[in-house]
């Protein structure tokens, strides 16, 4: 771990200059082209809506949300002989895979395998070893069809706004497992300063729209993943410390990692601290001006995050001409798993 004295120096620097010099990461729906493929309508079957959600699927949901027009969106399974695309979302795909159907409808048919879940929180994986599966969506970068929680776009310069505040550091936690990561360092940094907590694990439940008011309250937001897996960057960040405007420490793949999708000195890394005393020595002695450092990025970017599942499924269509033809995973669970 790097001592502290050496975080923002070099290093800052150096990474910023590499997010800015790096080509943009994502622009989902930055020039669009107008139509999947020429002349023609590419029909998505969504075999199962994810965690069996409702969704307004009518009229033409691509073109009227996100202005790619020529996809069809439909969860109608009698479409399936017909379909070009069909994309099945593991959540679901775990418990109907007895009702899959045997094979592909025609040989132009191309089957995509969807989580954006962690591999550790991605159960059944095993045995899906055929010819299922054409393209990956995923939150990983080197999947076919790459979807991040969120990301970074450019904006013209604006004012750095940063929001009153009045406590540390929170956090807010739905699912607490002793033996987390998280979990532990968690336990070691509130030995050393105060961490309110809040959320279904706590004994502060938040209504959706309080969480992002509420955060915003503090100076620092504990970013913690549920685990520890390359690209593995969640609303955690995106949302509940970006957008509430607070600075996030992250605990989750590398620092390097995190500075493929962000400016090096937008966030706080635990990795650069040889302990959680040091890390709340940091925190609990910062004075103002540095604090105001972290919201450097603020001038030139502004927060995009992806969470409707209809965007998701429209960017299929919008980079179905640049999918690679003919491929195949063999072995679904080892490329997941290879980090």
């Amino acid at each position: 771990m790097a001592p502290v004295a050496k975080i923002w120096t070099a290093a800052s620097l150096l990474g910023i200059v590499l997010f800015l010099n790096a080509p943009l990461l994502f622009t989902l729906f930055d020039n669009p082209p107008r139509s999947p493929r020429q002349n023609a309508t590419l029909t998505l079957l969504i075999w199962s809506w994810p965690f069996g959600e409702a969704t307004d699927l009518t009229g033409d949901v691509c073109s009227r949300l996100y202005g790619i027009t020529g996809c069809q969106l439909t969860t109608n399974r009698i479409l399936f002989s017909q379909a070009d695309v069909v994309v099945f979302h593991h959540q679901e795909l775990q418990h109907e895979r007895q009702g899959l159907p045997p094979s592909k409808a025609h040989p132009g048919q191309n089957w995509v395998w969807v989580s954006l879940e962690s591999p550790s929180h991605t159960k059944a994986l095993e045995g899906w070893t055929g010819n299922e599966w054409n393209w990956v969506l995923s939150y990983r970068k080197d999947a076919d069809l790459f979807l991040p929680y969120g990301e970074l776009v450019p904006r013209s310069l604006g004012v750095v706004e940063i929001p009153e505040k009045t406590g540390l550091v929170s956090w807010v936690i739905s699912n607490y497992h002793h033996s987390q990561a998280r979990a532990e360092m968690y336990r070691n940094l509130s030995s050393h300063l105060r961490i309110d907590v809040f959320g279904k694990a706590s004994r502060k439940p938040l209504c959706p729209d309080c969480l992002l008011p509420t955060i915003s309250k503090y100076k620092f937001y504990l970013a913690f993943e549920n685990s520890i897996h390359r690209d593995y960057i969640t609303e955690k960040l995106w949302r509940n410390a970006f957008l509430a405007g607070s600075v996030p420490i992250v605990l989750g793949p590398s620092r390097a990692n995190y500075q493929q999708f962000m400016p090096a000195n937008a966030f706080i890394h635990v990795d650069d601290f040889r302990s959680a005393q040091e890390l709340a020595t940091f925190l609990t002695t910062m004075n103002e001006s540095h604090y105001r450092n972290f919201f450097a990025w603020k001038r030139s970017y502004a927060v995009r995050l992806h969470q409707d599942w209809r965007e998701r499924f429209c960017s299929i269509c919008w980079q179905y001409p640049r999918l690679p033809r003919k491929k195949l995973y063999l072995d679904l669970k080892r490329w997941y798993w290879d980090y």
